[in-house]
């Protein structure tokens, strides 16, 4: 059984990730991420981090890669759910995702794919 289900809910991929995870299984996320956007063909990707109480810079820069490849694909991805002390220590470390879009919750998020295509600010 996968780590992290990816479910599907109309045209959008919903991945929750639960629990921290290792590198390597980050990478297989990230490939099942492409393939299924791929092979389904959603418009949109949601990566809800709301479980999450570190985020670290491996975590943030695969996010970030697989948000570009998905964008590759015709789609787009929005990461919800970062927590605030997350957040925070993410600005503190360095860490952004600056060009992908957030949200603070899944309906948020689905909300900013169903307003259109969502791009990051320049």
């Amino acid at each position: 059984m996968e780590l992290v289900p990816i479910l599907r809910q109309g045209d959008v991929l919903i991945i929750s990730i639960m629990t921290a995870l290792s590198d390597k299984d980050i990478l297989h996320l990230q490939n099942r991420v492409l393939d299924k956007t791929c092979k389904s063909g959603v418009t949109g990707v949601v990566v809800d981090v709301s479980a999450l109480d570190v985020i670290d810079s491996f975590s943030s820069k695969t996010i970030i890669d697989m948000a570009h490849a998905v964008r590759l694909l015709g789609a787009q991805t929005v990461v919800v759910g970062i927590q605030p002390e997350v957040a925070l220590a993410m600005v503190l470390l360095g860490l952004t995702i600056s060009d992908v879009p957030t949200a603070l919750d899944l309906d948020l998020g689905i909300a900013l794919l169903k307003e259109g295509r969502p791009h990051a600010a320049e």
